[in-house]
């Protein structure tokens, strides 16, 4: 079989290249020519489903699509129809349906000879449900894509796993397909150029699945699932600790290589450019637009990017026992790991929501004391600032331990929240949104603010505030329509009804252009009937504004009280919309998102509003390393997910308004879940405190060539 590996086009600018040259790919490409870190393909566990060597094997949509031969190779090429915003091809099994049960990976072999940039999407379906991936191919780029083939949950299994979002043994409750019955694959391209051409080779079915013992729901030696460590007990790969002296182990072996590494040598104490343009030193982060790009200027007025990763801390892996205390191999309560239980009711989604207080037990903490004995918080948190400069990491982000940032050695930003009484008709994945026009709606955050006006507030270390996290905006009508479902006393609606009656007057005008039947004003306060958004919209967009700015502006107000001179970074934008970032332009001196996506190139404030921006969370996961989930981005393997980071983190690096990521989070998420049950694969170290070699060398990467690859774009 061929060698795979990814080939890069070259750039002439040596940032570009060297950025290239040093990653090791995790997607695998089609080169024959490939050496080095190639992964080697060979039967059984490589299998071709299909391959271009008959025309009537594929159906096209939106594109023409013929096959031709290519240095004596059939291929399939594509070109989108001019003017169609997505373009499929749809391949279909010689058999009416695939059997992939014995594989770990679907994938494709594609090529892009076009001169720019082109985004795929790679699907297999079976019985109605999909798996997906996307990916960007860079001009010139020939990639074999893999997705992670994730099996629906048996019947006999329903309620065996609970409590967590991913199973063992890549069983999805949420994402998996029946892959013994995949009906079709299928390749869409999106947000083309007029002359993009797009060249498949093969589809391929690749890496060895062996169906556990108990999937027919016999869990006779399923429990204990989880080792005394908080590991998959029934797996083993690179890095899994065994033993007490494999984590002594480690440690040695992490000492050479932070010796080795000791951090970018450009950089001054913060993190900024050290060898860069000299700006004005103000004893604070501030933010300046520099030829052209938006930038952060730390305290000595040097260029600053923020290369950060959110919950630097040492309770990450911290999960319910309750119900399923069969699962662990937990420590007597007795003994010195009796600290590393607790208890919690935190379960907006899942298992544990509406449950109450469940027992929790923090591995991750317990594996601290394992390694480095009975002062592990404080060797735990140094180490921690030796890292992050090792890494190239020059910000420790949101929901970060204050003993870890208030060492003054790494830049950090601080995690406030605001809100008191709700919007009762309004809905939200995180929960209802805060009422802005609540008297008490700030008290909490003047609170904080407060005690902040002596330690954050003034020190130099600190960036600025994040208040609150993924707030539901919804769209431009959604949080006026949320404020007429209220009951009449919610303040956001006395506000509402008051603006209405300054332009109407009398109730009857109000119900002639909205279509209602108010009896009088106070009538419309008391009915929490819908309302036809197409006949009142000029008046819920107007307080859906009214709504956002005030939100805005009393965030903004409660932090520069107290910190004048720090940055306020908005509140983390998940789902927006444009009237939500206009209103957040008029205040946040940053405005932040946090973008789940294979890039951020494409991300674009609204027309006339010229920002900073800062990426407050993203990530990507892999399922080859003994965790259940991939997080809300997959990756096939650990150097893929490596090549993932370095891909969206200089997508974000080539971006002009966009100051800085934080990646979501430091350590992995216990393998069976947190409240919410998110169990995923996102760490840059285990919970064991082993470090990801693969993601470790991405940020080190990145690190050495990103601010000559910023400055040199602007100009």
């Amino acid at each position: 079989m061929k060698r795979f590996r990814v080939e890069r086009c070259r750039h002439a600018n040596e940032a570009l290249a060297l950025l290239f040259v040093c990653c090791c790919c995790g997607v695998l490409a089609v080169s024959p020519n490939a050496q080095g870190q190639a992964e080697q393909l060979s039967p059984p566990s490589v299998q071709v489903l299909w391959a271009p060597q008959e025309a009537d094997g594929y159906r096209s949509e939106r594109a023409m699509a013929e096959v031709v031969s290519l240095e004596g190779v059939p291929i399939l090429r594509i070109r989108p129809e001019a003017g169609a915003e997505s373009a499929t091809i749809r391949l279909r099994a010689p058999e009416k349906t695939w059997d992939l049960t014995p594989f770990r990976y679907l994938g494709i072999e594609l090529r892009n000879p076009s001169p720019h940039q082109v985004r795929v999407q790679w699907r297999a379906r079976s019985k109605g449900r999909n798996l997906s991936r996307d990916y960007i191919l860079e001009p010139g780029e020939s990639v074999h894509l893999r997705l992670t083939l994730r099996r629906v949950v048996p019947e006999a299994l329903k309620d065996v796993f609970f409590g967590m979002r991913g199973f063992p043994e890549l069983l999805d409750p949420e994402r998996g397909i029946d892959v013994s019955n995949v009906e079709e694959v299928s390749l869409s391209i999106r947000g083309f150029s007029p002359d993009t051409v797009l060249e498949v080779r093969k589809v391929l079915a690749s890496g060895s699945y062996q169906t556990p013992p108990w999937w027919n729901g016999d869990t006779t030696g399923l429990f204990p699932l989880i080792d005394e460590f908080g590991q998959y007990r029934h797996g083993d790969w690179p890095g899994k600790i065994h033993s007490a002296a494999e984590l002594a182990e480690r440690i040695r072996e992490e000492d050479r290589d932070l010796a080795a590494h000791p951090g970018p040598s450009d950089w001054d104490q913060f993190g900024g450019w050290e060898s860069g343009p000299h700006l004005e030193a103000t004893s604070h982060f501030r933010v300046t637009k520099h030829e052209g790009r938006w930038w952060l200027v730390d305290p000595e007025g040097r260029l600053f990017w923020s290369h950060g990763i959110d919950c630097v801390r040492s309770t990450t892996a911290t999960t319910p026992i309750t119900d399923r205390e069969h699962w662990f191999q937990l420590p007597p309560k007795d003994s010195p790991f009796g600290v590393f239980y607790g208890r919690a009711s935190w379960a907006p989604h899942g298992y544990y929501q509406d449950k109450g207080t469940y027992q929790t037990f923090c591995f991750s903490g317990a594996n601290l004391l394992r390694k480095y004995g009975p002062n592990w918080e404080k060797t735990f948190n140094e180490r921690m600032h030796q890292r992050l400069r090792s890494w190239g990491i020059n910000t420790i982000g949101n929901w970060s331990d204050p003993a870890i940032y208030s060492m003054r050695r790494t830049p950090y930003v601080v995690t406030l929240s605001s809100g008191a009484r709700r919007i009762e008709g309004s809905t939200g994945y995180w929960g209802k949104f805060a009422d802005p026009f609540d008297p008490d709606f700030d008290r909490g955050l003047l609170a904080a603010m407060e005690r902040e006006a002596n330690s954050s507030a003034k020190d130099p270390w600190c960036l600025g505030y994040f208040v609150d996290n993924e707030l539901s905006w919804g769209d431009e009508l959604s949080l006026a329509v949320a404020t007429v479902r209220s009951p009449a006393d919610q303040p956001a609606k006395k506000v509402f009804q008051e603006r209405l009656r300054q332009k109407y007057g009398d109730v009857a005008k109000l119900n002639a252009i909205w279509g209602t039947s108010f009896a009088s004003w106070d009538d419309f306060l008391q009915k929490t009937d819908e309302v036809d958004q197409k006949k009142a919209r000029e008046d819920l967009a107007a307080f859906y504004s009214e709504i956002a700015e005030t939100y805005f502006r009393r965030c903004h107000d409660a932090v520069k009280k107290f910190a004048p001179d720090k940055l306020y970074l908005g509140c983390r934008f998940a789902w927006v919309n444009d009237r939500a970032i206009r209103a957040a332009a008029l205040y946040c001196d940053v405005i932040s998102f946090n973008r789940y996506d294979v890039s951020v190139a494409s991300l674009r404030l609204p027309d006339g509003i010229d920002k900073p921006v800062i990426i407050g969370e993203f990530h990507f996961g892999a399922l080859d390393r003994g965790m259940f989930h991939t997080g809300l981005r997959e990756a096939a393997d650990q150097a893929d997910r490596a090549e993932c980071y370095r891909r969206y983190v200089k997508s974000a690096l080539l971006h002009p308004q966009i100051v800085g990521t934080h990646w979501f989070q430091l350590m992995d998420q216990a393998t069976t879940g947190r409240g919410d049950g998110e169990n995923y694969q996102i760490g840059f170290v285990d919970v064991c405190d082993t470090p990801y070699p693969e993601i470790i060398q991405a940020a080190r990467d990145i690190a050495a060539v990103m601010y000559t690859l910023r400055s040199s774009q602007g100009r």
